[in-house]
């Protein structure tokens, strides 16, 4: 099978605590309610373009414990193909601790388990070979070289979509070249910019001239409640987020990456491909968890009357 968007990144089980607030450094807070849902931000973000009705699947590691198997399910029942999924016999599958406040901000402390103990070989090379797109997300730890590795591996008609997160974009560009020589689309945060390109400049438009070295053909800068600005060299835009109460921010991010990618891969225009990522994330955001609100695709076809 033909996939247009392969995923890999970590898989998680989001633990989250809703806190009246986010304590601080000898702080106390107390918790209100407690849920469980699947993440990971590639995993997020491929559920989202499953529901819009693209061909997906999702390469990462679980172990054979209850959080493996929740994650697993999870993915099969948003129809995303679990076949390049690895199951560890031994150790443990992720889990991310969130604690969420009364304004839907958030504090995320991750078990990362099994997803850092990704080999080359252990991933199914045929999954990845025919794709349209390779979108990659952030690890702890070693499987970031599995990512690599893999680059070094695929035609040059597979593209490569990153989102580094905060982890990567904690690394530097020195320690990021091997993927950000092959990224064909980076999505990434304002903070995420400014650590990325070591905190050198003042402009998004003089971070973004910092990584013109590596040909990266469009950067997306997400901006939260302000919305994005884009750029494929050509033209920039900068679009205002939809008006929403919030109530979680947790993967709004990955939920913007859902909607950008499938604008952009049903050949719509930069600008267009922004409005309905932002639209993904409104609708994110308006909801708990990483995913429990993302749109279906009838959803999309309805707001895609209005624009």
């Amino acid at each position: 099978m033909t996939f247009q968007v392969v995923g890999f990144g970590a898989l998680n089980l989001d633990k989250l605590y809703q806190v009246n607030k986010i304590a601080r450094e000898d702080g106390e807070s107390f918790i209100k309610s407690v849920s469980e849902s699947c993440g990971g931000s590639a995993a997020n973000t491929i559920i989202g373009l499953s529901r819009l009705e693209m061909k997906t699947v999702m390469i990462g590691k679980v172990a054979s414990d209850r959080e493996g198997e929740l994650l697993l399910d999870n993915l099969s029942n948003e129809n995303v193909q679990t076949t390049g999924i690895i199951k560890a016999e031994d150790g443990r599958s992720g889990t991310v601790m969130g604690f969420v406040d009364e304004a839907g901000e958030r504090a995320l402390y991750v078990d990362p388990g099994v997803n850092d103990l990704i080999t080359l070989d252990e991933i199914d090379l045929n999954l990845v070979y025919n794709t349209e797109f390779l979108h990659l997300t952030s690890f702890v730890g070693n499987s970031i070289k599995a990512q690599e590795e893999l680059l070094e591996k695929l035609p040059t008609k597979v593209k490569i979509s990153l989102d580094p997160g905060r982890l990567y974009a904690e690394k530097g560009i020195n320690s990021l070249v091997n993927i950000l020589k092959r990224t064909d689309i980076l999505l990434i945060n304002r903070a995420e910019l400014k650590l990325l390109t070591n905190n050198k400049y003042k402009t998004i438009e003089e971070e973004i001239k910092s990584l013109e070295n590596y040909n990266i053909a469009i950067i997306v800068v997400k901006l939260g409640e302000d919305g994005c600005y884009a750029t494929d060299g050509d033209k920039s835009y900068s679009l205002k987020a939809f008006p929403v109460k919030c109530r979680d921010t947790t993967g709004a991010g990955d939920a913007f990456n859902s909607g950008f990618l499938y604008g952009h891969i049903k050949g719509l225009n930069l600008e267009k491909s922004c409005i309905i990522g932002n639209y993904v994330a409104s609708c994110c955001v308006g909801g708990w968890g990483a995913t429990n609100s993302l749109p279906y695709k009838n959803n999309l076809d309805e707001f895609l009357k209005t624009i």
